[in-house]
């Protein structure tokens, strides 16, 4: 019945709320009379009914003149009961006014008991049917807390209560003074309450609302919400719901920021916008997980323009597409040009680098997926070593002012193929440091980075998801984590700080062990993992054993001896490098081995050289051990004797 009259049409709905608002008075009125009078069964004269019924009617119009009836229950604000309490008082004066000037028989007592029983029928039924709307779409949606008790849990809480999918039952306030009080009419417990009120209110999802301003360890809130084995999930800042970039309700997963559990580097946003400010910007790779964000950030710097240099077209018209969205939305202007090509074809380099005044190259175009590398050997030479080479001996031609290799832990003591050739592409910059001084180069190191295309987070997010198994390669292996943001702060914060040769690596805390992030993401999604002592665990974790090339645990310094920077959490490392006659040597070498299609001659040419490569395996290109054996080149390409001919005469 009472779903059948929420599936009436308006005018049927304000029909029969008209009806009732007359009962409801009529009954007020007689009820006030009854009980003035001290009599039973109150029987009105006819002088008096007809004071009732205009009372009535008149308010009846009152309520239809200021929009009651438009009102939808369901949403029914505060102002609805102004409203009601507006014609209650009105109805109330009406009565005394009628019984003066119609010189009928009202005790004077009756216009207040008459208010106060209509404002307690009309208000108290639309309460009541609020109520019943409230409760009859609550039971079919999921029972949620919400971890905060701030504004912004509270704005959650009302637009979620509006919503088909959540139904918060209760507050967690991590203030103790809040324990057991009511915000917006729900229950706030403390957090040292928060399991035995958890169980009790049938809760079967967190949702993290705590305001940006309030100091909290996220680390030890998420540390004790993961007890729970409930699913934990966050909700927009309100910097992104004012910018209009989200919904107080979009409830997304945690930040990767909650996982990493450590403060993220700030960078000296004055020094790295003097660096960015009205110059020309190259980045390569702009399509990839660290090129697009630094293409975020460098464009909120206000360049001159931004060149965006990509060989995947798809991920090219993506980051395009955004950054011309970001340009409208702020109002910045900044020329973007979008480029098609590939960092191994010096001649376009050059050629863009020229045409556009390019004075910073930020070089994150490479192939970072350890395993994928190890077994495509001579494509990961290419691009990593190679195309190095000729963007940075383009960078040299074109006149460019500075050039910032974004490099990564495995190139240190490396036992893999990516390693290795990230590790020679930083001995490549070293060399052309030396070799000239017009063009500045610098390389940053850093750790493993969350949430990008390659991250174990997003791989994790899916194998629980789908329900398992959870695969780590290794009980004990160790990685440095950053957050793609952070990663890309760091870059740019390098490249201002930058005079020629300098390898910088963050100091990034402690390593966090990945069987352990992989236990946390599991329990902060609402499983739990299946083990020998818990047999009904959702999701197992499953040791696979270390893929080829693989460390168990990474380093950022090759030396013990790292060099203080002007930023506290930035060290410069000091480390062996290559004069420019050796580099040139060992490039040509590898080419020669390259064209050849001689993967073994290739690692030992990477061995060779001062990179500190040591295989924990043979060969592993999938092409080699099919057919292990030079091939005999047809032509030899000429653009790297070209460019080093070149750099020799200068």
């Amino acid at each position: 019945m009472f779903n059948a009259f929420l599936r009436l049409s308006r005018f049927k709905k304000r029909v029969i709320s008209l009806t009732i608002d007359f009962v409801a008075l009529s009954f007020a009125l007689w009820a006030s009379f009854a009980l003035r009078l001290d009599v039973g069964l109150w029987q009105p004269n006819k002088d008096q009914a007809l004071v009732s019924l205009l009372t009535v009617v008149f308010t009846l119009g009152v309520f239809v003149r200021l929009g009651l009836y438009r009102a939808v229950i369901r949403y029914m604000s505060d102002r609805a009961f102004i409203t009601i309490i507006t014609g209650v008082a009105a109805s109330a004066l009406l009565l005394v006014v009628l019984s003066y000037g119609l010189h009928v028989f009202v005790p004077r007592s009756v216009p207040l008991i008459y208010a106060a029983l209509a404002l307690i029928f009309v208000g108290g039924s639309r309460m009541s049917m609020r109520m019943l709307v409230q409760y009859s779409s609550g039971r079919d949606k999921e029972r949620i807390a919400i971890v905060g008790a701030g504004k912004t849990a509270v704005q959650l809480a009302k637009a979620l209560q509006q919503g088909d999918e959540y139904h918060p039952v209760m507050f967690i306030s991590l203030i103790p003074a809040n324990h057991k009080t009511l915000v917006v009419g729900l229950p706030a417990f403390a957090l040292s309450h928060l399991e035995e009120a958890v169980r009790s209110h049938k809760v079967k999802r967190l949702l993290l609302a705590v305001d940006a301003d309030m100091d909290v360890n996220r680390r030890e809130l998420l540390t004790q919400l993961e007890k729970l084995n409930l699913p934990v999930q966050t909700v927009p800042s309100f910097s992104e719901v004012i910018a209009g970039q989200a919904r107080i309700n979009d409830i997304r997963d945690l930040e990767i920021e909650d996982l990493l559990g450590r403060d993220p580097v700030r960078p000296d946003n004055a020094q790295v916008a003097s660096s960015l400010f009205g110059r020309s910007v190259m980045v390569t790779g702009a399509g990839g997980s660290i090129g697009s964000e630094l293409c975020r950030q460098i464009i909120r710097h206000q360049p001159k323009c931004l060149v965006l240099f990509e060989q995947s077209e798809f991920a090219l018209y993506a980051i395009e597409r955004e950054l011309q969205q970001i340009n409208l939305a702020e109002g910045l202007s900044v020329c973007v040009h979008p480029l098609l090509g590939s960092v191994v074809h010096c001649r376009r380099c050059e050629t863009v680098m020229r045409s556009f005044g390019v004075q910073t190259v930020y070089h994150a175009a490479a192939y970072k997926h350890v395993p994928l590398v190890e077994h495509n050997v001579i494509e990961g030479v290419q691009n990593n070593v190679f195309g190095t080479l000729h963007t940075a001996e383009a960078a040299v031609a074109a006149g460019v002012e500075l050039f910032v290799l974004i490099s990564t832990d495995k190139a240190v003591r490396p036992t893999n193929v990516m390693g290795a050739s990230k590790r020679m592409a930083e001995l490549v910059l070293q060399g052309l440091a030396q070799r000239q001084s017009d063009t500045v180069f610098s390389m940053v190191r850093f750790g493993n980075v969350l949430g990008s295309s390659g991250s174990v987070v997003p791989l994790f997010r899916d194998q629980i998801s789908s329900g398992g198994p959870v695969t780590v390669t290794h009980p004990d292996i160790i990685r440095y984590f950053m957050t793609i943001p952070e990663a890309s702060q760091l870059v740019l914060q390098a490249g201002s700080m930058g005079q020629g040769g300098e390898v910088f690596v963050l100091d990034m805390g402690e390593p966090v062990k990945i069987a352990d992030l992989a236990r946390k993401m599991m329990h902060l999604m609402g499983r739990r993992e299946r083990t020998a002592e818990q047999p009904d665990g959702e999701i197992e974790l499953v040791f696979s054993g270390l893929r080829p090339g693989e460390k168990l645990f990474e380093e950022l310094l090759i030396g013990d001896d790292p060099q203080g920077t002007a930023h506290p959490r930035i060290m410069m490392a000091r480390e062996v490098c290559m004069s420019w006659t050796e580099v040139a040597d060992t490039m040509k070498q590898l080419q020669h081995a390259s064209h050849a299609f001689d993967c073994e001659e290739v690692l030992s040419i990477l061995k060779a050289a001062p990179t500190g490569f040591a295989p924990n395996g043979g060969v592993g290109d999938l092409v080699w051990n099919l057919n292990p054996q030079p091939v005999i080149p047809r032509t030899l390409d000429t653009d790297f004797v070209a460019v080093s001919m070149a750099g020799n005469e200068k």
